[in-house]
């Protein structure tokens, strides 16, 4: 019996790569896309860019004619925008959800077709613990994520019949490269949220230096793809971060936000 297929974007880096080569060791054949199209040892890279639809569905096509099915998506491919939302340009809002949002849409309508004709298959789609609670000064993120939870919930049910689970996975703040690669918008000289900005990117950097390791997502991610039944949702990394939605759904909102603030550094 072949081994099942997984299709992996962002695999070049960070919890993508983590992934791609924890699924790999166990037993799933791995092809990670990127727009760089990096490879490991172990698995084939592919070469395939997430906001461009006639790249997505070539690449979804060469998996496909390669090995005759896909048998899992794990949409990892993201990029963060740091910046006052006043502040940040239109076109850089656009490509922020460019990636994040629309890019995983592209990669799941290009994959569906297989998994529906196959009458089963995964869906892991990579939101954040920003996706259910806004981060400052990462608004744009926070709204790729957000969209990116009301879709995986809501395409679970369309899918449902076809025996195509869907699943939300949750990270929280994680050792990457993810930080290093953040982009920060420009800001005018008299910037009336400097003080603010400049506090609230320190925190959330200093909690991705310390955070978890990719691996604990990798773990997380085989856990959901070898379940029986497959959760909508679930959270990783560490656990102030996640008692932190939790608390977004008990307490009152003018109480959580107040608990919130120093966490999220304003």
């Amino acid at each position: 019996m072949s081994k099942k297929v997984i299709l992996v974007t962002g695999a070049s880096a960070g919890l993508g790569r983590a992934c791609a080569d924890r699924l790999q060791q166990s037993g799933w054949t791995v092809i990670g896309a990127s727009r760089r199209g990096t490879s490991s040892g172990s698995w084939r890279g592919l070469t395939m860019d997430v906001d461009n639809e006639a790249s997505v569905n070539q690449g979804v096509g060469d998996v496909l004619s390669e090995h005759g099915q896909i048998d899992a998506l794990l949409a990892c491919a993201g990029w963060g925008l740091a910046g006052s939302a006043e502040q940040t340009p239109i076109a850089d809002a656009q490509a922020q959800m460019e990636t994040n949002f629309w890019g995983a849409v592209r990669v799941v309508n290009a994959t569906l077709p297989a998994l529906r004709q196959e009458r089963g298959g995964r869906i892991v789609l990579v939101s954040s613990i920003g996706g259910v609670i806004g981060i400052p000064f990462q608004s744009f993120y926070s709204a790729s994520k957000f969209a990116l939870e009301g879709y995986g919930e809501s395409l679970a049910y369309e899918v449902e019949p076809f025996n195509v689970q869907v699943t939300l996975v949750e990270p929280g703040n994680f050792k990457t490269d993810f930080t290093i690669n953040r982009r920060t918008v420009s800001v005018p000289p008299d910037d009336p949220y400097a003080g603010a900005r400049e506090k609230a990117i320190a925190k959330m950097e200093r909690g991705e230096e310390y955070g978890a390791t990719p691996e604990d997502v990798a773990q997380l991610v085989e856990r959901v793809l070898d379940a029986r039944r497959a959760p909508r949702r679930v959270s990783v990394g560490k656990f102030d971060e996640r008692f932190g939605l939790i608390g977004k759904r008990l307490l009152p909102f003018r109480l959580f936000e107040k608990a919130a603030r120093g966490s999220l550094g304003v």
